[in-house]
């Protein structure tokens, strides 16, 4: 019981911050991290193209990965699981590049840029690992990336977590930016890690 209200938690998060990139074209631009962002930048249209790939796309990653940690829908429905799972590696590939392009103007300086740039290729190595892994017949390898995979774009969720309660006791959005850059990902790998060494994740071949 416990384990099915923890992945129900789990989903409702990840469906809620997945959805969460529609707000930036319900309200005004400066809405969120935005406000941050200088108006020269804001018109800037590469990074402008870079921001919303990013975040639109990830947000679907986020939307739609979940799904795939269900076993139920992995071995009664393998057709979806691997369109799923197509879907996910391309939008990963699309969002993570252009992630480690907007990290380069992030706000906080070298510290927040590194953050978001290291969990960047953390993401795409990851995902790419276990797509390769699949594609061979791999399916404890493939398993294991992905979940690494999914725990790096889980960091949308836990980024909206932490901000505002670092927010809320250094009285600095400039410090608990810096912070957040990689807390919101670094124990979600930690988490992941675990998860990888201590749970069976042995399948029947879903090549």
């Amino acid at each position: 019981m416990t384990k099915k209200i923890t992945f129900i938690i789990f989903a409702v998060l990840c469906i809620s911050v997945g959805l969460y990139p529609l707000m930036y074209f319900i309200v005004d631009r400066t809405f969120g991290l935005l406000d941050s962002k200088s108006d020269l930048l804001l018109q800037d249209v590469f990074w402008n193209i870079g921001f919303y790939t990013h975040i639109l796309l990830g947000g679907l990653a986020l939307l739609i990965g979940w799904i795939q940690f269900s076993k139920a829908i992995r071995i009664k429905n393998l057709k979806l699981h691997r369109a799923i799972g197509k879907v996910y590696t391309i939008t990963v590939l699309l969002s993570g590049l252009a992630s480690l392009y907007i990290a380069c103007f992030a706000t906080g300086g070298w510290i927040t840029m590194l953050g978001f740039m290291v969990l960047g290729i953390v993401w795409l190595y990851t995902t790419f690992m276990g797509y390769s892994s699949i594609k061979v017949g791999n399916v404890s390898k493939h398993q294991k990336f992905m979940i690494y995979s999914y725990a790096a774009c889980f960091a949308a969720v836990t980024l909206r977590i932490w901000l505002p309660t670092l927010m809320a006791v250094f009285q600095d959005f400039l410090l608990a930016y810096r912070i957040v850059a990689w807390l919101c990902w670094v124990p979600n790998i930690i988490i992941a890690y675990w998860i990888v060494k201590h749970k069976k994740l042995n399948r029947p071949n879903v090549s």
